[in-house]
Order: C-alpha cells, then structure tokens, then sequence
C-alpha cells in the first residue's frame, strides 16, 4: 500500500519537544522565563511541545536531584539530547541554537 499524497507532501513527523522549567515560585526572571519559553513555542514549535513547570520552593528535592542550583533553568528532556540552559530565555538566537533547532532569522 503506498502513503497517501499528504503524508508524502507533509514529510517525516516532527519529534515533540519536552520541557521542564525550574523557577523560583513568582520571581520576575522567573515569569520573564515562562512568558519567553511560552512565545518561543508558539511560534516555533505549534502543537509539538509540552512544557512541565516546577516551582523549587515546592519541590526543593526534585530541583536538587536534577542538579538545579539556579533559577529559571530550563531543561529540554527530549528529542535527545538534553540540554540546560539558565536565565530568563530571551535570547531567541541562542535558545534556539542550545535546543539544537534552525529558526528562521
């Protein structure tokens, strides 16, 4: 059976992105970085990510167990490889070159 003419025209499925955001409960570089990482996958990954928050306060173990000694930090759990990135996010460039994604200038 051969696939169907928009399978082909679609191309190989797009991996989904898995994210999981440290932050310090409200903090201001904390909500910079949930607004940042928010807009940047929007826009350039719709409908493929998902994005796990944990706020160290709360969950002060989990947070030490990854190794997370500062806030925001940032740590995309898939596709391979994991990557960290510290900071509020909002350099695009370099977000997504740490993510290992080619956007669009």
């Amino acid at each position: 059976m051969s696939p169907s003419v928009e399978a082909v025209a679609q191309g190989p499925p797009q991996p989904v992105f898995k994210f999981r955001l440290y932050v310090a409960a409200d903090a201001f570089n904390s909500m910079q970085a949930i607004a940042n990482l928010m807009r940047f996958c929007q826009e350039h990954l719709p409908d493929r990510y998902e994005i796990e928050i944990v706020d160290v306060f709360r969950e002060p173990r989990r947070a030490l167990a990854e190794g997370v000694l500062m806030t925001p930090t940032l740590i995309k759990l898939a596709p391979a490889p994991v990557r960290r990135i510290v900071g509020t996010l909002s350099e695009e460039s370099t977000l997504s070159q740490t993510l290992g994604l080619q956007v669009p200038a």
